[in-house]
């Protein structure tokens, strides 16, 4: 389908699309009022306004490889979570220069990113409030709770990449650019991951890493929304190294050998660990500190799952029933699990649901037993949070 003159602001264009989700069945969308709102290497964002709804989308347009299957977009349709942006439709285009097919990604729109919320507290010299660290961290782990369940690593975790709401605080992981589905014995490419994000089995150039890299990145996110900039700055993964092993200490053989076998001889600096009490502002809630412990790990076995990192004591402010946002409202969906959820780490179902979530829901008939959802794959929430998933557009969690 063509799609010519995109400089047209408030020009309606109808395309002939696919939804994201559900059977191919193509179907007119239209929509106008188009300006660009991102350039990359991969191609261009636009913002457009859904003709039909109102509604405004980003469209993500990159050029198509005919000799490959669009790894981005096959992974896209296969997720559904409220903390991952949700793919609406897709549909290709003509490039200027001919046989150049372009793939356009219609995706939630969500105005703000993790990155420029933390940078807007940076420059007011302020540190984020802690309620803000807690309730986008929590989402991120549970979107790559929910990822990894589906066998996909995302590979490119960093605050630019975590869209947020700023008056609900709903936060949705976005960009899977980079993701892949790892296969146990495949070999994957180690030069992934933005720096400053990246693990050190990365830096160390193997190719058998696990899913386990994301979580190193998200503790470098936490870290960073903690100290108010990078925690391992560094244009080279040696200068990422040294600032690693200046926190963590020299990593021990063994640990080396869990990241890439072919180092362990290779000589590193004697560095003693650094305490993690004094990495941080002597303000900094310990429960936050010994979080971040748990999640940069040289082993990356030893690293926290997403769903034990949800379950840990930091996020159980989230889980009290008179929780709000500074700005007065309720916080976003956070309980909302799916029964593809439940069934991820089962024993932790009765930490990661909330008593007064537990008792609201029994009480409606809707939670049999402890971790028994909704037919529609809502946990029994309160009303408010149901209200708030259901009618919120871009927030649901389409079944």
């Amino acid at each position: 389908m063509e799609w010519q003159n995109l400089g047209d602001s408030g020009k309606v264009t109808t395309v002939v699309a696919t939804p994201g989700q559900g059977p191919d069945r193509p179907q007119e969308v239209s929509y106008s009022d188009i300006k660009v709102i991102g350039n990359g290497s991969f191609g261009v964002v636009y913002q457009a306004r859904l003709v039909d709804s109102g509604e405004l989308v980003a469209i993500k347009k990159v050029l198509q490889d005919k000799r490959f299957k669009n790894r981005e977009l096959q992974i896209m349709r296969k997720l559904d979570h409220c903390n991952i942006v949700r793919l609406r439709y897709f549909f290709y285009s003509n490039g200027e220069k001919k046989d150049e097919v372009y793939l356009n990604l219609v995706l939630d729109f969500v105005p703000e990113t993790v990155y420029r919320v933390a940078r807007h507290f940076t420059k007011a010299k302020q540190t984020i409030p802690i309620i803000y660290v807690k309730v986008y961290m929590y989402q991120l782990f549970r979107s790559l709770a929910y990822i990894h369940s589906q066998g996909v690593c995302h590979r490119d975790i960093k605050p630019q990449n975590l869209l947020v709401d700023p008056d609900t605080a709903v936060l949705k992981l976005c960009d899977f650019g980079s993701a892949k589905q790892l296969v146990r014995g495949e070999p994957n490419v180690s030069y992934i991951c933005s720096r400053y994000y990246r693990a050190p089995e990365l830096i160390f150039g193997a190719t058998d890493y696990t899913s386990n890299i994301d979580i190193w990145s998200a503790g470098c996110v936490l870290a960073e929304l903690l100290l108010g900039q990078p925690i391992f700055p560094g244009d080279s993964g040696v200068d990422q190294l040294v600032e690693i092993i200046k926190v963590l200490g020299t990593p021990t053989r063994e640990q080396i050998r869990e990241m890439n076998p072919n180092y362990t001889e290779f000589k590193f600096p004697q560095i003693k660990a650094h305490p993690w009490i004094k990495v941080f502002k002597p303000r900094t809630p310990l429960e936050a500190i010994s979080l971040c412990s748990r999640l940069l790990e040289y082993t990356p076995a030893t690293r926290l799952s997403p769903l034990e990192a949800c379950a840990n004591s930091f996020f159980d402010e989230l889980r009290e029933p008179n929780t709000r946002l500074p700005n007065g409202r309720d916080l976003p969906p956070l309980f909302n699990f799916s029964p593809v959820e439940l069934s991820i780490e089962p024993a932790l179902n009765s930490s990661l649901i909330p008593p007064h979530i537990r008792s609201q829901a029994s009480s409606m008939g809707s939670l049999p037993g402890p971790t028994t959802a909704h037919s529609d794959g809502r946990m029994g929430t309160d009303r408010s949070q149901v209200t708030q998933a259901d009618g919120a557009g871009p927030i649901t969690n389409t079944s």
